[in-house]
């Protein structure tokens, strides 16, 4: 590289930021699909439904709430100020495929104690579009993790309508932590 490249190449990048969390997941299936197809014995478990769907209109935002849960935690998901421990891709996979990736990358998640993911499903132009068929399916199949408490649209910045956080509850081993931790300070 040349003085005038090097100098052109710093100047443009001038304003860019590091990344805060660089170790976070960020997992991204293989895309070697035409491997032959061994049974994973997690996906014997995966409980996830395909079927009739009911597509969700574009305008629609996704947004989804456990009973229970205090509205303060959703209206934080919705402005983003959880930071997302790992995020999975959608974009142009077929149906089954996302199904099993969700299905994996939801237990992983909550085996490793995470509470806050991103999912990146993309957005058509149309209702009927693929993209629109996979944010659908992602809305139902959402609800029928038990450890999913809420999940909303995601800001700009991490997708907008084609992307969505998701929080998961607490694990069992972080449950006890925080009743030590508050135990603690009580004495």
């Amino acid at each position: 590289m040349n003085l005038d490249d090097k100098s052109l190449f710093l100047d443009a990048m001038e304003d860019v930021q590091p990344l805060k969390r660089c170790h976070d997941v960020h997992w991204q299936p293989a895309r070697n699909t035409r491997a032959p197809q061994r049974i994973d014995a997690l996906q014997l478990d995966n409980f996830l439904t395909t079927g009739f769907l009911d597509v969700i209109p574009l305008a629609t935002p996704l947004v989804f709430k456990r009973e229970g849960l205090q509205t303060g935690v959703l209206d934080k998901l919705r402005r983003g100020k959880y930071s997302q421990q790992a995020s999975l891709n959608l974009l142009r996979q077929p149906v089954e495929q996302c199904r099993q990736n969700l299905y994996a990358f939801i237990v992983q998640a909550q085996k490793e104690g995470m509470r806050n993911l991103l999912i990146i499903h993309g957005k058509g132009k149309d209702d009927k579009s693929h993209a629109n068929i996979i944010r659908s399916y992602l809305a139902r199949w959402l609800t029928e993790f038990d450890a999913v408490q809420a999940y909303c649209s995601a800001l700009p910045h991490h997708g907008g309508s084609g992307a969505c956080y998701v929080a998961l509850r607490k694990s069992e081993e972080a449950k006890e932590e925080n009743r030590e931790r508050h135990a603690k300070r009580s004495r």
